[in-house]
This record gives C-alpha cells, structure tokens and sequence, in this order.
C-alpha cells in the first residue's frame, strides 16, 4: 500500500463510494428544498401563516445534530455501509410520509423527524467517499460529493416547476420516498472503508473518549460549521420568497432562476474544490467567499430580471465553492478513530446553532426590508468566516489509511 491511495480499493471500487455518497446527499438535499417552494402553498394548506411553515425548516434544521450523532457512531463503530443504508431507507420513508399529512401538527412532527435523517446522511457518505477516494482526487471529488447539495436543490426546482402544477404538492413529497432505491445500490456495489476497518473502535465508550479528547479541534469544527451554515441557508433558503414577494417574479419563474444558480453552484463546488489541491483547502475557501461578496449587492438590490439571474449564479458559485472543500477539509482534520462522528457531528452542529438563520432573515425583514436583510446577514457573516478560515489550519495531503502519525505532505501553513 502506497501513502497516497487506498490500495484495498480498486479505481472502480472508489468510484461507487464516491457515487453513493454523491447520489445519498443529493436525494437527501432535495428532500429538504422542496419545502422552501411551497412555503405559500403548505400555508393556504394548512390554515397557518407562512412563519409557521418557515419554522418547520428550522425545526428540521435544529434535528441534524440528533441524526450526525446516532448515525456518526453507528458508522465508527460498525463501518460506513449499513449506516449509510439505514439512513437513507429513514428519510426516504419520512419524505414520503410528510405528502400523506393531514394538517399542520403532523406536518411539523414529520419534518422534525425527518432532520435526525437528514443529519445523519452527510457525515457517514462524506467519510466513506474521502476514506475511499485517491489523495490527489480528494479535492475535485470533495467538490463533485458536495455538489450534490446544490443538484438536490436543483431537482427541487424542477419538480416545482413541473410536478407541482400537474399533480399537486403531495406528489413533491411522495416522489421523495423513491432515494430508499440507492440502499440497494450501497448494498450490492458499495465496499467498506478500508480506513474504518484499520481504525475501528471496539465500543461506543471508545468512540466517545476518543472523541472528547479531541476537544479543540471539535470546537474549531462546529465554529466554522456555523458560519458555513449561515452561509449556505442565508443565502438560499429564503431567496425564492424573496423573488416572489419582493421582486414580484411568477413562480415559474423564480424555479428556472433557481436552477439556474444551482447551475452555478455545481460548478463552483467542482471548481474550488479542484483548485483545493493546489491552492490549499483555505486559501480557496477565502477566494470562493470573495467571489460570493463581490454578488451581494446585484444579488440582493438588483432590480431587473436579469441582472438577478447574474448575480445568483455567481454568488452561489462562491458559495458552494466553498462548500465544495468542507468534505476534504473536514475529514483531513478529523481524528482518524471517529472520523465517521466528528466531520457530521460537528456539520449538523453548526446547523443546530444556525438554525434560526431562516428566521432571523424573516424577522429582519420586518424591520429592514427583505433586500437588507439577506444582504446585511450575509455581509457581516462572510467577514467573519473568512477571519476563522485565516486564523486556522489545515492538512491537505493527509494519509487516512495509515494513521496520524503518517501524513502525507501535511499543508498546515497559515495565510
């Protein structure tokens, strides 16, 4: 076995974790967006103010962590497969279910359900897709799995634009049981991790002790998790609200705007989590952030279709592109013995901290207007995210199949 590749793995054999873990979070992103395009229309369902619809966003949100954690330690203590597959049958299932209730209680029951599933997707498909990828592909791939966020998305607005006004908004959510298929797929053509067989815990306790003393590096995790959440759902979550009520875009409309930014944020992912390799995990993290700074203002002030349209594309593109390095980023800093726990952990986290970004933009606009709000939000946080990105480390080159003590070209140079 090389220093650089997982020799366990054929090239085909990592190209199905890489794919699994692609297909699992791109099911599981669309599961959750479909949701913010029928914001207006689950709350003339359900007899309740489009606030209330907007909280179940966040209570699914502030669910994740349960999820990163119970299925976090399942995946460390017995492998990244059948955790992945349990998973994905969970909120599969729970999506399906959400197009069956009957009002708003249930409503809101199901999707707080679903975020344990939710939570618990990105960190064992993350994990098994960086553990089986070859170290001078980690970036790119980090990119394409990430990516699969921005895809999610994506076939949400597609599903919107289509789905939606032939069949109804049911069929958004039962369309959404169809991803409990791919658990077929990780049974029959997904291998275990080779890194997780060399580094198993024996017990759950194992798995915890081992976790807490690694306690800074956690914190620094879930901070940066924060930001990057605020980022990532202050930015998204609420923009095509803002197209319909503030711009006074048909809905139609705002799905082909929507793909269209999805577009831009595939890219971006690819292309900044390619550019990782050679810049460094941070550096283009921060590069990424000022591509998404410098569309702000177009972003959230422009007036014309068009210019809206540019301006999505490219900050989304920024955006994403610095998503598009958290799946290397976070899994070379992770302690090897609970890297199935601590990258999602940490993730789902920082969504529970940044759960209240949809509300939080929501009330601002009260006082603010829609415009400010989503752009002031956003302005103050990339100032901070690029401030915890300069002030941190990394370890791009890691070896994750020998262990610790054997690194690979370790970058932990500061900016």
């Amino acid at each position: 076995m090389t220093a650089t590749a997982n020799a366990g793995l054929s090239h085909s054999d990592q190209m199905h974790a890489v794919t699994a873990s692609f297909l699992g979070w791109t099911l599981d992103a669309f599961d959750f967006f479909v949701l913010v395009f029928l914001v207006d229309t689950l709350a003339v369902q359900f007899h309740v103010t489009k606030a209330a619809i907007v909280w179940t966003l966040t209570a699914t949100l502030a669910m994740r962590p349960l999820g990163a954690l119970i299925f976090g330690v399942l995946a460390d203590r017995y492998g990244r497969r059948k955790p992945l597959m349990a998973n994905v049958v969970f909120f599969s299932i729970l999506e399906l279910l959400c197009g069956f209730a009957p009002n708003y209680a249930v409503f809101l029951g199901l999707r707080t359900l679903y975020g344990i599933g939710m939570g618990g997707e990105w960190g064992v498909g993350a994990s098994l897709a960086m553990e089986s990828a070859p170290e001078k592909h980690r970036g790119i791939l980090s990119g394409i799995v990430q990516s699969g966020y921005s895809i999610g998305y994506l076939l949400a607005a597609v599903a919107a634009r289509f789905i939606l006004p032939a069949w109804g908004w049911r069929a958004m959510f039962w369309i959404g049981g169809a991803p409990a298929l791919l658990a077929f797929y990780v049974r029959f053509r997904v291998k275990e991790s080779e890194a997780w067989q060399q580094h198993r815990a024996p017990t759950v306790g194992g798995i915890v002790r081992s976790a807490a003393g690694h306690w800074r590096v956690f914190a620094y995790l879930v901070l940066l998790m924060t930001l990057m959440m605020f980022l990532s759902h202050g930015t998204q979550d609420l923009y095509p609200d803002f197209l319909k009520t503030d711009r006074h875009i048909a809905p139609p409309m705002v799905s082909y705007l929507a793909i269209l930014y999805n577009v831009g944020a595939v890219l971006g992912a690819v292309a900044f989590g390619h550019l990782s390799e050679s810049l460094g995990r941070r550096r283009s993290m921060i590069a990424a952030l000022i591509l998404s700074l410098l569309a702000i203002p177009a972003w959230a002030f422009g007036e014309s279709l068009a210019l809206l349209a540019i301006a999505a594309f490219v900050l989304q593109a920024g955006v994403q592109g610095a998503w598009g390095v958290i799946p290397a980023h976070l899994n070379e800093l992770s302690p090897d013995e609970v890297r199935g726990l601590m990258p999602g952990f940490a993730y789902q986290l920082g969504i529970l901290f940044a759960a209240g970004t949809n509300t939080i933009e929501y009330v601002l606009r009260d006082h603010v207007g829609y415009s400010w709000a989503l752009a002031g939000f956003e302005l103050v946080n990339i100032g901070l995210l690029t401030a915890v990105l300069a002030l941190g480390k990394e370890q791009k080159g890691k070896n994750l199949y020998q262990g610790q003590g054997l690194v690979t070209r370790p970058s932990t140079t500061t900016l």
